[in-house]
């Protein structure tokens, strides 16, 4: 019996896909675990099944689709949107056994999220607030870019910035990152690092920004703001203003303001689905500069996803080593927390549980 400790709670919403991956064909991706296929039905609503045959466990996003229901590509069994076979080849009668587990899954912020845990917990409530996405008073874009680490370790890069300093140097990275005071809070389901850095001169990509928008060039005001929502999402409030003109007491209007969303889907332990996006408040109208700025955040985290991969492979070679933590590790050890809360409240459901599921390994 595996008595490994899980990395990941299952009841929450997760990001499974941007909305523009899901349409009519058969998307297959793991979450947490498990093998999922997902499709849109004929009048554009979500369905998501466990991705293998209740027959032969062929998966399902092997088959095809007919109008609403998903034809097994092995025997032609048919399952509609809520897992239950519709027909069987060569036979009347269908076996009441015969359905695969369909998923909670839902549409928003130009994400399609899924509930890996308990169906009857899945409250669409919850789904993490990610309204700069689709609000028409931001612009933006973002990518998914597949990782192989824990997710956790993603977590732990956006929770503390001041490795911007060091593998970021020649665009977001600067000196101060490392060196400004931050502030440290959290309650009981997020945490969030704040930093403010005044009176300096703006790294490159911020630069850039402040002098294409406001035509200023000269000392400015920068902060970051981190918020943590457990278990996966890091939404960041970043950008710089002229200084002095009191951005720090919430008059920002002399400045660029954008938000780095982030949400981390676990694919197994030690792989993930790294969700992204940066939205600007300014500029809105100019396309140009949402691609221009969806490539140049890619570049970046590119170097971030070489740090990460690397990390892995260290850690996968000393599994018995133990993190050191310091000063700047206050968020990150805060939202570890937070993961490891929702996992224990989740232990004693998960002994009992008997909901039937094929793990990816």
């Amino acid at each position: 019996m595996n008595t490994a400790k899980p990395s990941f709670p299952l009841n929450a919403w997760y990001a499974a896909a941007y909305d523009v991956e899901v349409g009519r064909s058969l998307l297959p991706r793991t979450i947490c675990k498990q093998k999922i296929v997902m499709f849109r039905r004929l009048d554009g609503t979500l369905a998501a099944l466990e991705d293998a045959c209740w027959h032969r466990l062929l998966p399902l996003s092997m088959g095809s689709l007919d109008g609403d229901e998903l034809t097994c590509g092995y025997h032609g069994l048919v399952f509609n949107a809520a897992g239950r076979c519709t027909h069987m080849p060569s036979q009347e009668t269908l076996n009441p056994s015969a359905c695969v587990r369909a998923f909670p899954v839902a549409e928003r912020h130009r994400l399609i999220w899924i509930w890996p845990g308990d169906p009857a917990l899945a409250d669409v409530s919850k789904i993490p607030d990610f309204h700069w996405n689709d609000d028409p008073a931001w612009a933006g874009d973002g990518k998914v870019i597949p990782v192989k680490c824990d997710y956790r370790l993603v977590i732990d890069n956006l929770m503390d910035l001041t490795h911007e300093t060091f593998v970021h140097g020649s665009s977001i990275g600067s000196r101060e990152v490392a060196e400004a005071p931050f502030v440290a809070t959290h309650n009981e389901r997020s945490a969030t690092v704040t930093r403010w850095m005044e009176g300096i001169n703006a790294p490159p990509f911020w630069a850039g920004q402040i002098k294409h928008a406001r035509q200023y060039d000269g000392p400015v005001d920068r902060w970051q703001i981190i918020r943590f929502e457990a278990p996966s999402t890091v939404t960041i409030d970043v950008g710089v203003a002229v200084s002095g003109t009191g951005a720090a007491q919430g008059d920002r209007s002399q400045g660029v303001n954008g938000y780095v969303l982030n949400t981390i889907t676990p694919e197994t332990d030690s792989t993930c689905h790294y969700f992204w996006a940066f939205a600007r408040n300014y500029c809105l109208g100019e396309q140009r500069l949402t691609h221009e700025l969806r490539e140049g955040v890619a570049r970046i985290f590119r170097e971030d996803e070489h740090i990460l991969e690397a990390q892995q492979i260290a850690i996968d070679e000393h599994p018995d080593h133990r993190f050191y933590n310091l000063n700047i590790d206050a968020g990150s050890m805060w939202a570890r927390r937070l993961i490891e809360q929702m996992i224990e409240r989740e232990r004693p459901a998960a002994a009992s549980a008997t909901i039937p599921i094929r793990r990816a390994a």
